[in-house]
C-alpha cells in the first residue's frame, strides 16, 4: 500500500468520532518507521487544530522506566497538547467522555524564550536556561482499549493519546527537580509516590530530548509553550468515580475529580 499520512489522518479522525476502540493500524496503513507515524500525527493535529484551537504545547510521554517497561517501549514519544484542552486544578471530568480516560502525574513546564532548531543537541542546562517555570499537572489521556504492550507507531500516530493537561499553580523558583517528590492521593489516600529523577533522570532530560525530536524536522519550542515531561509513576485508570490529588514537594499541588 502507498503511504498516504493525509489519508490515514482522514481515516482516524473519522475513529475518534464514532469511538472506534484502538487496534494496531500504522503497518496497515503503510506506515513503518517512527517517521511515518509521526508524519500522520502532524496531519492528524492539523485536522484538529479546526476544532480545538492552536497548540499549546507538547506533551512527552513513556519517559520512566517503569512506563517504559509497562509499555514496552525503550524511548519517549511525543505529542501536541492543544489549548482547548488546558484545563485548571479543580476540573471534573466524566469518566464516559472517553473510552478509558487514564491518569498521568507530571511536572509541567513553561518556556520562558524561543529554543529553536540547531545541529548539535541541546542539553539540560540549555534546557533549564530557558525554563520560565514549573507546575504539578496530570495529563489526561484516552488509550481507547488498547491492548499492552502497544504498538508504538499508532500509539505515536494517535498523537500519543492526549486527552488534555490539568494544571496547577506555575511557580517561578522551585527546588532541585530530580529530588522532587511526587505524591498521589486517590479518594484522600495515599496510592504512589515518585520522583523528578524517575523521568529519565531529570525532568529537563526529556525536554531536551523533545528540542531535538522537533529539531530533526526544522522546528523548535516557543516562549510560552507548556509541555509535560512525563508521568513520575505508573498510569492509572480510574474504573469508577475518584477524587485525585498530586503534590509535589516545594512547588505545589493539583487537584481533579472523575466522574460517572
Amino acid at each position: 500500500m502507498q503511504f498516504d499520512p493525509e489519508r490515514v489522518a482522514d481515516w482516524l479522525v473519522s475513529e475518534h468520532r464514532r469511538g472506534a476502540p484502538l487496534v494496531p493500524f500504522a503497518h496497515d496503513h503503510g506506515a513503518h518507521d517512527l517517521a511515518a507515524a509521526y508524519a500522520i500525527q502532524d496531519a492528524f493535529v492539523r485536522r484538529m487544530t479546526s476544532l480545538l484551537g492552536a497548540a499549546a504545547g507538547y506533551k512527552i510521554g513513556l519517559t520512566s522506566r517503569r512506563m517504559q517497561q509497562l509499555c514496552a517501549i525503550d524511548h519517549p514519544v511525543a505529542g501536541v497538547v492543544f489549548r482547548e484542552r488546558v484545563l485548571a486544578s479543580g476540573r471534573r471530568i466524566a469518566r464516559a467522555a472517553l473510552q478509558r480516560v487514564g491518569l498521568e502525574f507530571e511536572i509541567c513546564v513553561r518556556m520562558g524564550r524561543d529554543v529553536p532548531a540547531r545541529d548539535r543537541p541541546w542539553t539540560i542546562d540549555d534546557i533549564a536556561d530557558a525554563v520560565d517555570a514549573v507546575a504539578p499537572a496530570f495529563e489526561v489521556i484516552d488509550d481507547r482499549h488498547s491492548s499492552y504492550p502497544l504498538d508504538l507507531l499508532s500509539l505515536v500516530a494517535d498523537n500519543a493519546w492526549n486527552e488534555g493537561i490539568v494544571l496547577g499553580e506555575f511557580r517561578r523558583e522551585w527546588p532541585d527537580l530530580a529530588a522532587v517528590r511526587g505524591t498521589v492521593f486517590c479518594n484522600g489516600e495515599q496510592v504512589d509516590q515518585g520522583h523528578g529523577r524517575d523521568v529519565l533522570g531529570h525532568p529537563f532530560a526529556p525536554l531536551a530530548w523533545l528540542a531535538d525530536h522537533l529539531a530533526a524536522t526544522g522546528r523548535g519550542l516557543r516562549a510560552g509553550d507548556i509541555v509535560s515531561t512525563g508521568s513520575l509513576v505508573t498510569t492509572r485508570f480510574p474504573a469508577q468515580a475518584e477524587h485525585y490529588r498530586f503534590e509535589l514537594d516545594g512547588i505545589g499541588a493539583v487537584e481533579l475529580g472523575i466522574v460517572e
